[in-house]
């Protein structure tokens, strides 16, 4: 493990500003982001250093990650995080779960239409047996995290007192061992203000103006407005956003990566505060030490998400250009109906799917069901790459009765631009969820699952 000042040295270079900028094609009158004016967001070529500097050869792989790795240190822990990455869910679990989800819902549909008039709202039934064994799990003092008995009680869902532990541990950034957590913490969030010390001020070089200046004129357009209005919250994503740019040089910054910040920042926030709604957040009542710290868990958690999403905003973002592809060709085969009415009037995918994989649907569904989403998405293998490709496909064909109504083109795209989904909650997700879910387990098997 390479000490600290052996990684400062290393990313120092010799005083110099780590290289690189993104330009936008767009000019300062930068318009509303709209992909289907925009389709992909081009970015230029980072500029490259005239004068050839010979790269350190580097003799193992071990050596190379403990020089570059930001968040994932080796060490002892290696062997359970790796295991929390790898091991497969239980997929008996997992389907039980999504069955029981839509027989329930089957059968309140079948209750609502069997009264003229709907019934009096329910209590709320008590937490289910998995809430309370997650909540023991993560809120014990124990000495290990069970990491695979803590992804199968995440799938269906995080208590909001255990969310933000749980989301650290699901993303690897806390270790399993509760031992060595708040070292961890302490060490990572020192780590990330030494690169607020060194980066920061070179928001106004030349060589980082342009992307400076689009991070600060995309977070005002942000959802929700009542958090993201808040002064402090600005600083923080601006600071968040462009120091992730300037060390992933390879994409820099993109629209879409700042929505990401928000769903960990909010969870993380409301640790603190309590009986806050998530959409409005009052930033002021909370202590500034803690906000310093939230702002860092933020910044490591979402580098960890975007590490394994990364091609989604590399040049020309390819990663994205091959999601809606495998989505076209997945509706194909699962609703040949629906795929063959938006081919008929002549509405393109990448017209309206581009923001769903380049947001992960935070433009589509309110930030409280975000989370929930996120929930799952931290405890499947690969969901915010893999598994969201399913939850898209459901997505889609959930309002299959209102695009086969539509007959218009620019009816249909608008529609699929602004889905009402605004009233939206947990059993709309879990539902949602449990769909993708099947779909998975029915075709994602399968070698030729996408080809007619």
């Amino acid at each position: 493990m390479a000490s600290d000042g052996v990684r400062k040295q290393f990313w120092k270079r010799s005083n110099s500003k780590v290289p690189g900028s993104i330009r936008h094609v767009y000019g300062a009158q930068h318009p509303p982001f709209d992909p289907l004016l925009h389709g992909t967001l081009l970015k230029s070529t980072p500029k490259v250093p005239t004068t050839p500097v010979k790269a350190k050869r580097v003799s193992t792989f071990q050596e190379f990650e403990s020089n570059t790795s930001d968040a994932w240190d080796a060490g002892e822990d290696d062997d359970e995080l790796l295991a929390m990455a790898a091991e497969s869910l239980n997929t008996e679990v997992v389907m039980e779960t999504a069955h029981r989800v839509l027989r329930d819902h089957s059968q309140r549909q079948g209750q609502h239409m069997a009264q003229e008039a709907p019934a009096p709202e329910a209590e709320p039934p008590a937490a289910p047996a998995s809430d309370l064994r997650l909540v023991k799990s993560v809120s014990e003092s124990h000495t290990s995290c069970p990491a695979e008995e803590l992804r199968k009680l995440s799938w269906s869902g995080i208590p909001k007192p255990v969310r933000p532990v749980t989301w650290k541990l699901l993303s690897g950034y806390l270790p399993a061992n509760a031992d060595r957590r708040p070292a961890t913490l302490q060490r990572k969030q020192e780590e990330y203000f030494a690169f607020i010390e060194h980066y920061y001020d070179s928001r106004n070089d030349e060589v980082h103006q342009d992307t400076y200046r689009q991070i600060h004129i995309d977070i005002p357009r942000m959802s929700p407005e009542a958090l993201i209005l808040q002064p402090k919250v600005t600083e923080i994503f601006e600071r968040i956003l462009f120091i992730w740019a300037i060390r992933h040089p390879a994409s820099g910054y993109v629209q879409g990566i700042n929505d990401l910040v928000t769903p960990f920042f909010v969870v993380f926030v409301c640790e603190y505060i309590e009986g806050e709604d998530v959409d409005s957040v009052d930033i002021c009542s909370v202590p500034a030490e803690v906000l310093r710290n939230i702002e860092a868990d933020t910044y490591w958690c979402m580098s960890k998400l975007l590490d394994g999403i990364q091609d989604n905003y590399t040049f020309a973002q390819p990663g994205i250009q091959m999601k809606v592809k495998m989505l076209e060709e997945l509706v194909s085969r699962i609703d040949e109906q629906v795929h063959q009415h938006l081919d008929q009037h002549e509405v393109r995918y990448l017209q309206f799917a581009f923001r769903w994989m380049n947001n992960l649907l935070m433009r589509e569904v309110p930030l409280r069901c975000t989370i929930r989403l996120w929930d799952t998405y931290q405890s499947e293998p690969e969901g915010f790459s893999h598994f969201h490709l399913y939850v898209c496909a459901a997505f889609l064909v959930r309002w299959r009765k209102e695009i086969l109504e539509e007959r218009d083109f620019q009816e249909l795209l608008l529609f699929l631009q602004n889905l009402p989904t605004a009233h939206w909650g947990d059993q709309d997700i879990s539902l949602l969820l449990a769909e993708a879910y099947r779909l998975k387990f029915a075709f994602a098997d399968a070698p030729n699952h996408y080809k007619k």
